[in-house]
């Protein structure tokens, strides 16, 4: 899941620029996105998922089977992909629900990358999916996602990358 979890933390490291809804509103009178969700911080995260996910490929092929789960540009690219759409898809939700940027949203803060990566790479490379996501790696990844995500979310806090630790 590495190419699905870094995308996140990369986007709001070096975001900024241009709001990815050009500071359009909605119909409901309220922000498309927000100003969190940048062209930067979304090319640079798939950027940096991607590149974790081809270094992943690197070190199976010289590890072998076994060491880490079997990769291809084609998984790695959707996880990290679907990871930065997941988390734009619960900015527009949290947005229609009247939740301004930086305000708690639980389970959906934290599952939102998750559940993103997961269903465009079910959609796009199912063969992979059902291949990879076993259960108990399914299982294994909502338990450790919750952890790194606060984890993650603090060390932005501490770093000044973000205005809350959650």
């Amino acid at each position: 899941m590495l190419p699905a979890y870094l995308p996140n933390p990369v986007a709001a490291l070096f975001g900024g620029g241009t709001p990815i809804d050009q500071g359009m509103n909605f119909s409901d009178g309220r922000r498309i996105f927000g100003d969190g969700k940048t062209y930067r911080g979304l090319v640079a995260g798939i950027l940096a998922g991607i590149g974790i996910g081809l270094l992943q490929i690197w070190l199976y092929g010289l590890y072998g089977p076994g060491s880490l789960p079997e990769h291809t540009w084609i998984s790695v690219t959707l996880l990290a992909t679907g990871a930065l759409l997941g988390d734009l898809c619960k900015s527009f939700f949290k947005r229609r629900f009247g939740k301004e940027r930086g305000s708690k949203w639980p389970v959906a803060d934290q599952y939102d990358l998750v559940v993103g990566a997961l269903l465009l790479t079910l959609v796009v490379y199912p063969s992979w999916v059902l291949a990879t996501i076993t259960m108990p790696v399914l299982i294994f990844i909502l338990i450790l996602t919750p952890v790194l995500h606060r984890t993650v979310n603090i060390i932005g806090y501490y770093m000044g990358v973000k205005e809350v630790p959650w």
